[in-house]
């Protein structure tokens, strides 16, 4: 039994982590002095910005603001549509009541006409002139309506 080891792949050797390490810490100050040359470049522009987004902030606050007072005010269920709603709504209870009073009176006068000898004699004189024995009626001729004025003055 022979036993032969070929060649070797090659083994790669990772770097230790404080050399990692020690290299950051060197290059650090490059880093740092890098950021303020950038930090003192674009300070103006971040200034500026910086304005700009309170500006926006509170020009954006008034907007929506302004749309919300629209919208409650002149929207789909508004202020406004909801006066209209509420006169219609009154208008129409007091309608609903007239109707009902009506519809009332006409209740009682079918059942006095049902029920009350005194007003079947009342409405059988009255609509079908029906008299008692010994009684004359006297029904009033419809009157005349005037004939149309003949001229333009006169129509005015």
């Amino acid at each position: 039994m022979d036993l032969q080891v070929g060649s070797l792949p090659k083994i790669r050797v990772l770097p230790r982590p404080e050399e990692s390490l020690r290299t950051l810490v060197e290059r650090a100050p490059e880093a740092e002095a890098f950021a303020d040359r950038l930090m003192e470049k674009f300070r103006p522009a971040l200034t500026w910005a910086y304005a700009l987004r309170r500006r926006t902030a509170t020009a954006v606050v008034m907007v929506l603001t302004i749309w919300l007072f629209v919208h409650v005010m002149f929207g789909a269920n508004g202020m406004v549509v909801y006066r209209q709603k509420r006169a219609e709504y009154k208008s129409l209870q007091a309608e609903i009541d007239e109707l009902q009073k009506e519809n009332d009176s006409y209740d009682k006068q079918i059942n006095s006409l049902k029920t009350d000898p005194k007003t079947i004699e009342k409405e059988a004189r009255e609509k079908l002139h029906y008299t008692r024995p010994g009684e004359v009626v006297y029904v009033a001729p419809t009157p005349m309506t005037p004939p149309p004025p003949q001229t333009k003055a006169a129509r005015k």
